[in-house]
């Protein structure tokens, strides 16, 4: 779970493999409503926030690199409630990963929370941002 489905051990990127396997598992659940999507994100990052703890507690690193569950929640937490297209899964992809490198305020700050809170919530607001700039997007230039 930690290493979302072993994409955390790649050598290149890792979090962008993460993020990759997030789009597509979320493209699996799209179908659900968007309870049933909140519930399902609530759940993993609960399972994320415990397996991201054990994880970094076993290795000693407070964020190590090859745990990527934060990066598939923060993926799906992008495109929680969007209508899923080709154009709207690569914007909130896009749009997620700069968020999650640049960390704007309070992203960074979240940072700080201890074991796999610090891990998985920085990454839950970076999609947060990416969500509220698609859904602006979306609301500027409606898809027919």
């Amino acid at each position: 779970m930690a290493t979302g489905l072993g994409s955390g051990y790649s050598p290149v990127a890792p979090g962008t493999a993460g993020s990759l396997v997030g789009l597509a598992l979320f493209w699996l659940l799209h179908h659900l409503s968007l309870a049933g999507q909140a519930v399902t994100t609530a759940l993993v990052f609960a399972v994320g926030v415990a397996a991201a703890a054990r994880v970094a507690r076993r290795l000693g690193i407070e964020d190590p690199g090859l745990v990527v569950a934060d990066e598939v929640v923060g993926m799906w937490v992008s495109l929680l409630g969007v209508p899923l297209t080709g154009v709207t899964a690569a914007a909130g992809f896009v749009l997620f990963r700069v968020f999650d490198v640049f960390k704007p305020y309070p992203a960074r700050d979240l940072e700080r929370l201890p074991g796999g809170w610090g891990i998985m919530c920085d990454d839950v607001m970076a999609g947060i941002y990416a969500n509220l700039l698609l859904r602006a997007g979306l609301l500027a230039w409606p898809m027919q």
